[in-house]
C-alpha cells in the first residue's frame, strides 16, 4: 500500500489569496470577548473554526469592532479573511472592489464584474442582507492539474477538482444571546492524483479523490472572554495544529500546490492519527491567551483517530464507531508583528507542540509495501503492535522585508521541522521551507512568485532492513532512503475573485528509492470565489 495522504488544506473564499490587500483586521488586539462583539455586522466578516491562536499563528489577525468568527479551515490555497462588502478604502494604490453598488443580480459592465470580491456578487443585495442578520455564505471552486513529462514509472496528465459551500451562523445575531459561533462546510471532490502514477510518497497536487460529497466542518465554536476560547463538533487537527500563518491575508504554507507543502508538513499525517481537510473527525480544543491578546497562546486538542472516515463511502461519517484511539496535540504560540503586513514591525511566528496517539497500530516495518518489496520477503520483516505514538514539531515564519516606496509588497519566509515516533513512523524526520514575494512586476501588486522545498527521510530501520535483505543476495529490491521536492510557480490574480498558477516541481528519489528516474512536474491551479 503505498503512502500518499489525500487530503487538501482548507477555504473560505479565494478572495483573500487573489486580492489579500481587502483582508486585514488589526493585530494585537485583546481577544474580543462576547459583550464586545457587534450587533452591526460591521464591514468585515472573518470565518473560521480557527479560533483567535490560530489567527495569532496565522499571522496574528484579531478582529477589531468587527462581525465575529474567524478563519475557516476551508481549501487552504483559498482560505483567508472574506470581506461581505469590501471596505470603503484601503491601502494607498488599492482599487476597492464594487459590491457595495452592485443592486441587481448582474453587474452593470464587464469591468464591474472583474472588480468585484466574489464572481457571483452580492445577489441583489442578499449576500449582505443574510450576514447582517448572521449569516455567511460562501463558495468554492478549486482545480489541481500535473503532469509528469519525463522520469517516473510512467508518463501521465491528472485533474482534480473540489467544490465547496461553508455556512456560518452568528448566534448573537441570530438568537439574541452571545453564545458564540456554528460553522457548517460540505465539499464535493471529483479527480484523480497523479502521485500514484510516479510513484511519489507526497502527493504533487494538493486534491485528489473519487466523486464524493463530505462533511468537512461541522462545529460550535465560543470565545469565552479575553482568555479562553472552545470548539467542539466534527473538525479536524489541521486547522489549529501544525498549520500555517497568514501573509498579506494569504496561506503562506498554500502557495504551493505539492501537497508536501500545503496545509502542513504531511510527514505528520504519514506518522500519526493527525486528522486533515477535507475529513471532519469527533474532536474538541481548547486555547489560552495568558496576556489576553495573540502574543502568545497556548492550546490543547482532542480528535477521534478513525482511519475509515477518509473513505469514499464515509464522507458522512459522525460517530465513533471504528476509532482506534484518540489524537491528543498540544501547542505554544509565540507572535510578533504590526498591526497588519503593512505597517508597523515585521510579523514573526515561532510555534511548537506535540502529540500523544493512544492507538494501537503495528510497527514501521509494516509499510515495508510502500516500497514495492516482494510478498515472499515482507512475510520475514518483524512486524509486531505498539500501544501509543509520539511525536513534535517546530514551525517558525517571519516577514523578511517590506518594500519602501509600497507596503504591499513584500517577502515572507517559512520553515519547519516535524520529528515522529521512530518505533512507527515512516518519515520520522520532515523538513520543509519556502519563500513568498508578493508583488512581481511594477503592474502586478498582487501577484506571488514562490520557491519551496521539502525533505523526507525514510525510517533508518526499513533502510537498514532491505540493506540487509540485498546483502543476502536478493535483487531487485531498492533500498528506501527519502524523497526530496522543490517547486517553483507564479500566483496571477487578474481578479479579486480568480486566482491563476502554473508552476513546476521536480522529485529526487520519487517514492523513496532510486527505482525510478527522477520525475519533471509540469503543474497550474485554478481558483474561483463563489
Amino acid at each position: 500500500m503505498r503512502i500518499s495522504v489525500i487530503k487538501a488544506t482548507g477555504v473560505v473564499g479565494l478572495f483573500c489569496v487573489v486580492a489579500p490587500d481587502y483582508c486585514r483586521p488589526a493585530r494585537g488586539a485583546p481577544v474580543e470577548t462576547p459583550a464586545e462583539m457587534p450587533e452591526d455586522g460591521g464591514k468585515v466578516a472573518i470565518t473560521s473554526t480557527t479560533t483567535s491562536q490560530q489567527m495569532a499563528s496565522a499571522g496574528g489577525s484579531f478582529p477589531q469592532k468587527t462581525s465575529w468568527g474567524r478563519i475557516r479551515p476551508t481549501h487552504p490555497v483559498m482560505q483567508s479573511i472574506q470581506l461581505y462588502p469590501p471596505a470603503a478604502s484601503g491601502p494607498a494604490g488599492v482599487t476597492v472592489p464594487s459590491d457595495t453598488t452592485e443592486d441587481s443580480f448582474f453587474p452593470a459592465d464587464f469591468h464591474s464584474w472583474l472588480t468585484q470580491s466574489t464572481m457571483t456578487g452580492n445577489w441583489h443585495g442578499w449576500r449582505t442582507w443574510l450576514m447582517n442578520k448572521g449569516v455567511n455564505i460562501s463558495g468554492h471552486y478549486f482545480e489541481d492539474s500535473a503532469g509528469n513529462p519525463m522520469g517516473g514509472k510512467s508518463q501521465n496528465v491528472r485533474y482534480a477538482h473540489e467544490v465547496g459551500i461553508n455556512v456560518d451562523f452568528d448566534l448573537k445575531k441570530l438568537t439574541g444571546y452571545q453564545i458564540g459561533l456554528f460553522h457548517f462546510i460540505v465539499t464535493s471532490r471529483a479527480g484523480l492524483g497523479l502521485g500514484a502514477k510516479l510513484p511519489a510518497l507526497d502527493s504533487p497536487q494538493e486534491i485528489y479523490g473519487s466523486p464524493t460529497v463530505r462533511l468537512s466542518l461541522l462545529s460550535w465554536e465560543m470565545p469565552w472572554n479575553h482568555y479562553v476560547r472552545t470548539s467542539v463538533g466534527e473538525i479536524n487537527a489541521e486547522t489549529d495544529f501544525e498549520t500555517w500563518s497568514y501573509y498579506w491575508g494569504m496561506n503562506n504554507y498554500c502557495q504551493f500546490q505539492s501537497n508536501a507543502i500545503c496545509g502542513m508538513p504531511q510527514s505528520i499525517a504519514f506518522n500519526s492519527g493527525y486528522s486533515y481537510y477535507p475529513t471532519a473527525h469527533p474532536g474538541a480544543w481548547v486555547k489560552f491567551y495568558p496576556a489576553g491578546n495573540d502574543h502568545y497562546s497556548v492550546q490543547f486538542g482532542a480528535y477521534s483517530v478513525d482511519p475509515t472516515i477518509a473513505n469514499t463511502h464515509n464522507g458522512w461519517k459522525m460517530n465513533l464507531h471504528g476509532a482506534t484511539g484518540t489524537f491528543l496535540p498540544f501547542q505554544l504560540v509565540w507572535h510578533q508583528g504590526g498591526k497588519d503586513d503593512y505597517s508597523g514591525p515585521l510579523q514573526t511566528n515561532v510555534k511548537v507542540g506535540g502529540y500523544w496517539d493512544t492507538s494501537e497500530v503495528s510497527n514501521v516495518y509494516s509499510h515495508l509495501s510502500t516500497f514495492d518489496i516482494p510478498m515472499q520477503y515482507l512475510v520475514t520483516a518483524p512486524v509486531s503492535n505498539v500501544r501509543g505514538r509520539f511525536g513534535g514539531w517546530f514551525q517558525f515564519d517571519r516577514m523578511l522585508q517590506r518594500d519602501q516606496n509600497d507596503s504591499k509588497r513584500g517577502t515572507s519566509f517559512f520553515g519547519s521541522f516535524t520529528w515522529g515516533d521512530p518505533r512507527t513512523s515512516v518519515a520520522p524526520y520532515f523538513v520543509d521551507w519556502g519563500l513568498t514575494r508578493k508583488g512581481t512586476f511594477a503592474s502586478r501588486p498582487d501577484d506571488t512568485i514562490s520557491l519551496g522545498m521539502k525533505f523526507l527521510w525514510v525510517n533508518p530501520k526499513l533502510t537498514n532492513w532491505v540493506r540487509e535483505l540485498q546483502a543476502s543476495g536478493v535483487t531487485g529490491v531498492y533500498k528506501p532512503t527519502g524523497e526530496h521536492a522543490i517547486e517553483l510557480n507564479y500566483g496571477w490574480r487578474p481578479t479579486p475573485w480568480l486566482l491563476i498558477r502554473p508552476g513546476a516541481q521536480y522529485i529526487w528519489s520519487t517514492g523513496g528509492t532510486n527505482r525510478y528516474k527522477n520525475p519533471i512536474i509540469v503543474d497550474a491551479e485554478a481558483g474561483i470565489t463563489l
